[in-house]
């Protein structure tokens, strides 16, 4: 168990904690005042590495005055986030100036993270994977029952950087002040600029703009961190040293099955084998066969015959019919009638129909009866039915009784509040931010990239993102910037502790890498 200071003994902040907020800072608006609510603990680790965490929400402010004048800026959302630092000791007290204030700049890494959605709070990274406490969920075929627990997360990121997760707008406790519009952050663009505004009042309040800095994100989670770093170094000129990116969905044209485009029924192709080898259907064959032989055939045959659609001959078409059958073990029957073309729900509800069991989208490993014994499509999700329960109950005993924060504001785990999500930045075309990586890699030559792939991910399918790093326009040496992780696990990898203990290992090495500690 982490240790806590009271109350009384945590209340001075330390000067890597948020300075107090101006109260009457937004005085102009004829709302309530709003401000910082942050809650500062002292800890230690199992390991004996003492650290604050700094727990609340921040209030984002509007640039524009109010009617004109020179007033406060009028806030506009609260976001909630849990920073956690390692305290100060020794010669890194360093030098100080006749004020008292600290010169030297802190070489300890940063890594700023959140989950996807749109819609997802950041407790599965938090609570999952880096963060120093850790919800004990069991895995597949033996989840822990409630109540579940909490445990030390010997393997936290904190041992090796100091974290910041974040909840985007109406995620966890974050909110638009009193008064705003619900749906004004539920936009690509306007999440970008808020939580890149998030990292940067961070960075400056706290004093870390030499620091190192890393942003670490999960499925649309990880177009989010492509779009704020990229957003953070036009504007602001914050460089960031990497970019952790947990199943990866960059260009969202390769999950996205619409009438008259194909390629998202080849790149889930070799998924559909993998999930189907975890059931026992591909017999005593190795994973990795089953997986490359999916691959060679996804970008061969498989990818032309779509491409004829009725050109194909009939005898081809058989022999495509007869080898989608081998590799997914769905029935010829079912691919004929999908005309080779079928999307992960339904390959999901079909693949163990004769069991009468239906996949996770999520995890494919996970299995449970459907709504009905003769659905064809549907949105349930055994994966997230299964993990939904143990991180809720985690989250909401840690912050209150652990971190010392408390509202009585439900903490959205995953909320369709946001919808509809509005991309209107990419009116027609592909919303797709790998451009905006190819920039980064120019733009910033020590840049890195940490990829984790899950097999059984049938939400960020690891050929989709394969895909996409296959179509960048990069130099050779700009790809040898990029280190790729594979894993025998679903899209939260962490969820099979072998995988966990991998992942936290590389990603450890990751931020303690080149450039990670230049004052070192």
């Amino acid at each position: 168990m982490a240790e806590q200071t009271s109350p009384a003994s945590a209340s001075p902040e330390p000067a890597n904690a948020f300075p107090p907020a101006d109260r009457d800072q937004d005085k102009a608006s004829t709302g309530p005042a709003v401000a910082d609510d942050f809650v500062v603990r002292r800890h230690q680790t199992a390991s004996g590495l003492a650290y604050t965490s700094t727990t609340g929400r921040m209030v984002l402010r509007r640039e524009e005055a109010l009617n004109g004048t020179n007033g406060g800026h009028l806030p506009k959302a609260e976001i909630f986030l849990v920073a956690y630092t390692a305290d100060a000791s020794g010669d890194a007290d360093a030098t100080a100036d006749e004020a008292g204030q600290n010169r030297t700049p802190n070489p300890r890494p940063v890594v700023f993270a959140f989950n996807g959605g749109p819609g997802s709070a950041s407790l599965w990274l938090h609570l999952g994977l880096l963060g120093p406490r850790r919800v004990h969920t069991g895995d597949v075929g033996a989840m822990t029952p409630p109540p579940y627990a909490l445990v030390d997360n010997h393997e936290s990121l904190l041992e090796h950087a100091d974290l910041v997760v974040i909840d985007p707008v109406d995620t966890g406790y974050s909110r638009v002040v009193d008064g705003g519009k619900t749906d004004e952050f539920h936009a690509f663009i306007e999440d970008r600029d808020l939580i890149a505004e998030v990292i940067r009042l961070w960075t400056t309040r706290n004093g870390r703009w030499l620091s190192p800095k890393y942003l670490v994100g999960e499925s649309y989670g990880t177009l989010r961190a492509v779009a704020v770093a990229r957003r953070l170094y036009d504007a602001h000129g914050l460089a960031v040293n990497g970019l952790g990116l947990i199943s990866t969905v960059l260009n969202l044209s390769t999950l996205d099955f619409q009438p008259g485009s194909d390629t998202p029924y080849a790149l889930h192709l070799p998924t559909y084998a993998a999930i189907a080898h975890h059931h026992g259907r591909h017999g005593n064959r190795p994973l990795a066969e089953v997986v490359r032989d999916a691959q060679d055939y996804a970008s061969g045959d498989y990818v032309l015959a779509l491409h004829l659609g009725s050109r194909l001959t009939k005898r081809k078409h058989d022999a495509v019919v007869r080898h989608l059958a081998e590799l997914t073990t769905l029935s010829e029957a079912f691919i004929r009638r999908t005309n080779l073309r079928w999307d992960y729900m339904e390959f999901a509800t079909e693949l163990l129909r004769e069991r009468g069991l239906l996949v996770g989208r999520i995890d494919g490993r996970f299995t449970a009866q459907p709504p009905r014994a003769q659905e064809s499509h549907t949105w349930e999700d055994p994966s997230m039915r299964a993990i939904t329960g143990p991180y809720a109950a985690a989250i909401n005993h840690y912050v209150r009784t652990e971190l010392g924060y408390e509202s009585d504001l439900p903490y959205e785990v995953l909320t369709g509040r946001v919808q509809p999500w509005s991309y209107r930045t990419f009116e027609g075309a592909p919303v797709d931010v790998s451009g905006d990586l190819e920039r980064l890699m120019v733009d910033l030559p020590d840049l890195r990239v940490h990829v984790d792939y899950g097999y059984f991910d049938g939400a960020t399918p690891f050929t989709a993102t394969e895909y996409t790093w296959a179509h960048l326009q990069l130099p050779e040496q700009a790809r040898n910037r990029f280190s790729h992780h594979y894993h025998e696990a679903g899209h939260m990898m962490y969820l099979n502790n072998e995988c966990r203990l991998a992942q936290s290992a590389a990603l450890a090495d990751f931020v303690s890498g080149p450039g990670a500690s230049p004052a070192s």
